[in-house]
């Protein structure tokens, strides 16, 4: 209760700043910036027990900010794909030819719309923040823009916001939370300790994907096969988190309530935004780079949780607290965190990292090391990796540490996390002369 109440302290001013004093030569930057805190301290300022949603936002605020500037990106950029290859995506709308377009006054308003729209439930003091943030961009573009070319900006980055929105409200996810019975059964996931909620989300897995082929060959085998005999394979993958959460390290209990990513925090999508804004930061990404980055990042994440759901509600794995409680006896055992309201197989936290992580590293470098502050104003320091891979395996196996997942099942989840990743880094690479990598300023 107090690290809670601390959590809650140390959160209120989380990525509340607002941008950064004007600079002609950083304002493409600024603008991504400014809107991907705002995006993290909506995030953080919205209460949810499942990822789903922000993972959501992230990815189509990514892609929206990505299509208002493609018209601009050479199509032999290492940072162009091609929007066509998306699943039933839309014609964008057009340009006035021979008119000029402001792009930072462009995303100004896109980014501003789609997090207006997409978090329609903010609260009074975010709602107006999102309002000053729009404006004073705005206003300081108008130092070196004359009104008409800002106008005409603005106006089509609504546009664009527009039209993916319409399309991102066709991909079945008010389906998600419909009516749901668990299967019950011997071995079946059932409601757990302290909250005992429904099942999150059930039919999240049948959302559209936004990479057609994105999944093929990512799902994992079957769990090991549900078993109370002590020398069964089931028995001895809960034993391992039962002797574990027995004789937990300082380092491994930090290590599980940092990535934690719950509400008092920023999520799990909100967290990984953190990293990928500080990466773009240090090392001065342009804005073609950034927007890559972003709408490939949160695109990835949105088809590898997709991917997960549909796996999780096909076997319906229960969790450590159910077996532990209930099959070995230890009525009092409690995981270092609550466990979530959903089946625990695979680990959904593990596929996200190393979905992410190989996004981040095909950017960015596979080398590059990695300096984590996400939690700093929580009172959780700050992290260092060698690699963004590094980063993920550690947050994939926290999972394990806070008693909420098997280590088989974190091991599958960052195989499958992996597997979505290099499908859609395949899709994004040129035909011709493709390389492993685009780090390239």
């Amino acid at each position: 209760m107090v690290l809670v109440i601390q959590l809650l302290i140390a959160g209120q001013s989380l990525m509340g700043q607002g941008p950064e004093p004007y600079s002609s030569a950083r304002t493409d930057r600024i603008v991504i910036d400014a809107w991907m805190r705002m995006q993290i301290r909506l995030m953080a300022g919205t209460q949810s027990n499942f990822n789903g949603p922000f993972i959501r936002i992230y990815a189509y605020s990514g892609l929206i900010a990505y299509a208002t500037i493609e018209p601009d990106i050479a199509r032999k950029s290492p940072f162009f794909f091609d929007l066509g290859k998306l699943n039933e995506f839309p014609v964008m709308p057009g340009r006035v030819p021979g008119k000029y377009y402001y792009n930072p006054a462009a995303l100004n308003a896109s980014l501003a719309l789609i997090n207006r729209l997409m978090f329609p439930m903010a609260n009074p003091a975010n709602r107006a923040a999102m309002d000053s943030l729009e404006r004073s961009l705005f206003q300081s573009f108008l130092s070196h823009m004359d009104t008409a070319a800002m106008n005409r900006s603005a106006a089509y980055g609504v546009s664009v916001a527009l039209q993916i929105y319409r399309w991102a409200e066709s991909d079945g996810y008010r389906n998600a939370n419909d009516g749901y019975l668990p299967p019950g059964g011997r071995g079946s996931w059932k409601p757990t300790a302290p909250a005992y909620s429904t099942a999150a989300s059930p039919y999240w897995g049948q959302i559209r994907p936004i990479f057609p082929g994105s999944s093929d060959g990512a799902e994992p085998p079957p769990p090991p096969a549900y078993d109370e005999d002590t020398s069964s394979v089931f028995y001895k993958m809960v034993r391992e988190v039962y002797d574990l959460s027995r004789n937990l390290t300082k380092e491994q209990g930090e290590t599980a309530v940092f990535w934690r990513d719950v509400n008092p925090g920023v999520s799990a999508p909100g967290h990984w935004l953190n990293i990928l804004r500080k990466a773009m930061l240090e090392d001065e990404s342009p804005m073609e780079k950034a927007l890559f980055a972003y709408a490939v990042s949160g695109m990835a994440l949105h088809d590898t949780w997709i991917n997960s759901w549909k796996v999780r509600y096909t076997y319906n794995v229960q969790r450590p607290i159910t077996y532990i409680q209930n099959v070995m006896g230890h009525t009092d055992w409690k995981p270092v965190i609550p466990t979530p309201p959903h089946p625990e197989y695979p680990g959904g936290h593990a596929a996200l990292s190393s979905t992410i992580a190989e996004v981040l590293a095909f950017v960015f470098g596979s080398e590059r090391p990695v300096v984590d502050d996400t939690y700093q104003s929580f009172g959780l320091g700050t992290r260092r990796y060698s690699s963004f891979q590094s980063m993920a395996d550690e947050a994939a196996i926290s999972k394990v540490y806070a008693g909420i997942h098997y280590t088989y099942s974190v091991d599958m989840g960052l195989r499958q996390g992996r597997k979505i990743a290099g499908n859609i880094i395949g899709l994004l690479k040129p035909t011709e002369g493709s390389k492993s990598t685009v780090h390239k300023n």
